[in-house]
């Protein structure tokens, strides 16, 4: 592994969604972002995901069943609230939505299925970081809701993610973030049941 590698993997950092504008990835570019994103572990050649790529016109769509279901399910919804639901699927230049599609009783388990979505959304979050962009990876209550899942098309999978990809409107800054020390630990035996 490179240098350049090993500093693209240590230089990771989310932005917030709200702070990506364009220009966001082209056409050439977004096909490479796709490529990358896919190239994740997959216990027997799966492919237990799908990646749906949210064009503006659909943005806006899911803006406005947004903020319909939020002012159906919060009593007295403030008209600020609903507003933000509505912007929430429009932040930044492109949404890309990536879907756990497993394969119920096969012989690999669900979880690792479940495992090589997630891979899919941090390949792409890396993949953007290469390209000179940057994204975040988020779910909220849209990722959990049926009408939504429904309206996208996939009422019997799960949203792995959103990710949301543009250009930062300022350089992010490094957040605290744990130790090596702090999250490892060495094991060597003995074995005992």
């Amino acid at each position: 592994m490179t240098d350049a590698t090993l500093d693209l993997l240590r230089t990771r950092r989310s932005v917030a969604a709200r702070d990506l504008v364009e220009p966001g990835p082209d056409e050439a570019q977004l096909e490479k972002l796709l490529e990358a994103g896919l190239r994740v572990p997959d216990h027997g050649k799966l492919g237990p995901w799908r990646i749906q790529i949210v064009d503006k016109n659909g943005q806006a769509a899911l803006g406005d069943l947004y903020a319909r279901l939020f002012a159906e399910t919060y009593p007295d919804p403030r008209p600020e609230q609903i507003e933000l639901e509505r912007k929430r699927p429009q932040q930044a230049p492109l949404l890309l939505i990536v879907w756990s599609v497993r394969q119920a009783g096969h012989k690999i388990p669900e979880f690792e299925q479940i495992l090589s979505a997630g891979a899919v959304c941090q390949n792409l979050l890396l993949a953007a970081h290469a390209m000179g962009f940057a994204a975040n990876w988020l779910t909220g209550w849209p990722a959990y809701d049926t009408h939504v899942k429904a309206a996208l098309g996939h009422a019997r999978d799960d949203i792995a993610g959103f990710i949301f990809v543009g250009t930062p409107t300022a350089q992010p800054e490094d957040r605290p973030r744990k130790s090596v020390a702090q999250v490892t630990e060495r094991w060597s035996g003995p074995v005992e049941i």
